[in-house]
């Protein structure tokens, strides 16, 4: 069976929108496209390789899956050796479009069942790169088995988040965690199940914390 490994470059406020520059994804107006080539250190290139180190094939949505045919096959210089790469290995693509997949060795992924059947076959492991919509879809159907979370210290305060609408609420285990000298967070987390709660109230609150609970119900409702 293969794995499913996210890797993604965040702000702290879980901004992963075009990290590698301004002409990368500007939808919704994003302004800030190329934030993360000041915060790049050798620490996170290091990082990034070891994602890479591994037998794998790519695990893409459509756009990013655009963003990637129109320029790592291009690539030179330094860019090339990784192209060749991404050229040689397996694209999977979950997209309900039918336009053509024009890069070499891309597969086209027409459902989230139908990931599911190509991660309990034969294969290595499926690694995602930006595609900022699988997440939500791979936690609800328990098939994240590892998320690499490269954190940033800026804050963009609009742009495409990691966890977007309809994320389930999961608990998530820190299997390994380093910080660059440019102060990125590197982490690594493993899916560790529902979300479990508890509390550090009084065992027997206050009038005052009655009364608020009583304001807050009033406003809000009986809670779930």
């Amino acid at each position: 069976m293969r794995r499913i490994h996210g890797a993604c470059f965040v702000s702290l406020d879980g901004v992963m929108q075009a990290p590698g520059g301004p002409e990368e994804d500007w939808t919704g107006s994003f302004p800030y496209g190329g934030w993360l080539a000041p915060l790049f250190d050798q620490a996170t290139g290091e990082a990034v390789d070891k994602v890479f180190a591994e037998p794998f094939d790519l695990l893409l949505g459509r756009r990013t899956y655009d963003i990637f045919s129109a320029f790592w096959p291009y690539a030179e210089g330094d860019h090339k050796p990784m192209g060749e790469l991404f050229d040689r290995i397996g694209k999977y693509v979950v997209t309900h479009d039918d336009a053509p997949l024009d890069w070499q060795n891309s597969h086209r992924v027409g459902s989230i069942e139908a990931l599911a059947d190509i991660r309990g076959g034969d294969g290595p492991d499926l690694v995602i790169q930006g595609s900022s919509t699988l997440y939500p879809q791979l936690l609800a159907a328990g098939l994240l088995d590892r998320l690499t979370v490269m954190t940033f210290p800026v804050v963009l305060g609009t742009g495409k988040r990691l966890f977007g609408d309809g994320t389930p609420a999961r608990m998530m285990t820190m299997v390994d965690h380093q910080v660059s000298p440019a102060g990125a967070v590197i982490a690594v987390y493993e899916p560790a199940g529902p979300v479990q709660t508890g509390s550090f109230a009084a065992p027997e609150p206050s009038e005052r914390e009655l009364e608020r609970l009583r304001k807050l119900e009033r406003e809000e409702g009986s809670p779930a």
